[in-house]
C-alpha cells in the first residue's frame, strides 16, 4: 500500500516536472544563441546571466524550505513557485536587450528557488528509505523526458515558423500552464513527522557531521559546475548549427531521462557515495572532452555522457541529503541549505567561466570545471563516511 501511495504522488509530481521542463528546455537551449546572436552580448554578460540567474534559485530554496517546515506545509509553496515560473516565460517575447532577458531568467529562477525544497521534501515524504533512490529517479526521469521533448518541439516548430525565437518562447508558456494545473488537481499533501521548525540559521555550525561535509564538497564541485549554457556556445564553436542544437540537448535529455530510474536503484544498493563518486567523475571527463574538442562529433558523445551524469547525480544527491538529515522535521530546511550552498558557488562558476573563456579560451574555461569535479571525487572517496 505504502508502494501505491508512493508511486501516485511522484508520478504527480513527476508528471509536473515533465511539463515544465517542455516549457524550459524549449527555450533554454536556444537562449544564449539568442542573446549571442539576436542581442549580441558577450560571453561574460550570457555568464553574469546565467549565474544571477541560478544563485537567485538557489538562495531561495533555504527560505522556501524553512517556511515550509515552519507551517507544515509543501504544496501551496510547490504551487506558488511553479506559477512564477509559467507567468515569466512569454516575457522573453517582448525582450530587446541583455537585461530584458536577466530580468525574466531572475523571475523564472526565483519560481524554481521558491518551489524546489518543498517539493524535494515532499518526494521524500511520500517515500520509504529504501526506495528513496528510486523515488527520486522516478522525479528525475519525467524531468529529463520532458527536457527531451522540449528540445524536440523546437527542431519541429522553428522551421515551421521561419526560425522565429520570440514566437516560439511565446509558445512555451501553454506546456508550464498545464504544470500548475496538475499540482492543483492531483498532487496531494503528504504528512510527515513535522515539528516546531527551529528559528532560521544560514550557518555552516548549525550542520552537523556528514551533512557538513557533504556541503563542502558540492560546493567545491559546483564552483567548477558552470551553466550549461557554455556546452552549446562551445558546441556551436566546433560546427554545431543552430538547427542541431535542439536536437544535441534532446540527446542529452533523453540519456539522462533513461539512466535517472536505473541508477537511482543503483544508489540504494550500492550507496550514494559510490554513485556520487561515479556522477563525479563522468563530468570531469565530460568537461575535459569540452575542453580538448577539435571536431563536433566529440561533442554528441559528450553530451550523452553528460546525460549519464545527470542520471547519476540529480536525484540520486537529492536522495543522499534525506540520509544523512536525522531530524526530519526540518527536511525541506536542510533541501534549501543544501540547495543555496549550491547558488552561493553557483554565481562565481558561471562568471567566472565566462572571464576565462573571454580571457584564455574555452580549453582553459572547461579544463578548470574537469579539475574541480575530479577534486570533489577525491573530497567524497576520502572524508565522507556515510
Amino acid at each position: 500500500m505504502a508502494k501505491t501511495k508512493l508511486d501516485k504522488n511522484i508520478f504527480s509530481l513527476g508528471l509536473v516536472s515533465f511539463f515544465t521542463d517542455i516549457s524550459s528546455e524549449m527555450i533554454y537551449p536556444l537562449l544564449p544563441i539568442f542573446l549571442s546572436s539576436v542581442l549580441g552580448v558577450s560571453t561574460s554578460f550570457i555568464g553574469l546571466v546565467e549565474g544571477i540567474a541560478e544563485s537567485t534559485a538557489s538562495i531561495l530554496k533555504v527560505f522556501s524550505g524553512w517556511i515550509s517546515d515552519k507551517f507544515k506545509k509543501r504544496k501551496p509553496i510547490i504551487l506558488l513557485g511553479y506559477s512564477l515560473s509559467t507567468i515569466g516565460k512569454p516575457l522573453l517575447f517582448l525582450a530587446t536587450n541583455g537585461w530584458h532577458v536577466l530580468a525574466v531568467r531572475f523571475v523564472d529562477r526565483m519560481g524554481k528557488g521558491i518551489r524546489t525544497s518543498p517539493r524535494d521534501a515532499l518526494v521524500a515524504d511520500s517515500s520509504l528509505p529504501e526506495e528513496r533512490g528510486r523515488a527520486f529517479g522516478i522525479q528525475r526521469a519525467l524531468d529529463s523526458l520532458g527536457a527531451f521533448v522540449g528540445p524536440l518541439l523546437a527542431f519541429i516548430i522553428l522551421p515551421l515558423i521561419n526560425n522565429n525565437l520570440r514566437f516560439f518562447f511565446l509558445l512555451a508558456f501553454f506546456p508550464a500552464l498545464i504544470a500548475v494545473g496538475i499540482i492543483i488537481f492531483f498532487v496531494k499533501e503528504k504528512r510527515s513527522d513535522f515539528s516546531e521548525a527551529k528559528s532560521f540559521r544560514l550557518s555552516l555550525s548549525a550542520l552537523k557531521g556528514d551533512f557538513r561535509t557533504f556541503v563542502l564538497i558540492i560546493g567545491i564541485f559546483t564552483l567548477g559546475n558552470s551553466s550549461d549554457a557554455f556546452l552549446i556556445l562551445r558546441a556551436r564553436d566546433l560546427g554545431v548549427s543552430v538547427v542541431l542544437i535542439p536536437v544535441l540537448w534532446l540527446v542529452f535529455n533523453l540519456v539522462g531521462s533513461i539512466a535517472s530510474v536505473p541508477l537511482g536503484s543503483l544508489s540504494d544498493k550500492i550507496g550514494r557515495k559510490k554513485t556520487t563518486i561515479l556522477g563525479f567523475s563522468i563530468y570531469a571527463v565530460v568537461y575535459l572532452g569540452f575542453a580538448l574538442a577539435k571536431t563536433s562529433g566529440v561533442v554528441w558523445v559528450a553530451m550523452g555522457l553528460y546525460g549519464v551524469y545527470q542520471g547519476v547525480s540529480e536525484g540520486v544527491l537529492r536522495a543522499y541529503v534525506a540520509d544523512l538529515v536525522e531530524d526530519k522535521s526540518s527536511l525541506a530546511t536542510a533541501y534549501g541549505v543544501y540547495n543555496t550552498s549550491i547558488g552561493l558557488c553557483m554565481f562565481p562558476a558561471s562568471f567566472l567561466m565566462g572571464i576565462l573563456w573571454q580571457a584564455f579560451g574555452p580549453t582553459v574555461a572547461f579544463g578548470f570545471g574537469a579539475s574541480l569535479a575530479f577534486l570533489a571525487a577525491v573530497g567524497l572517496l576520502l572524508f565522507m563516511k556515510k
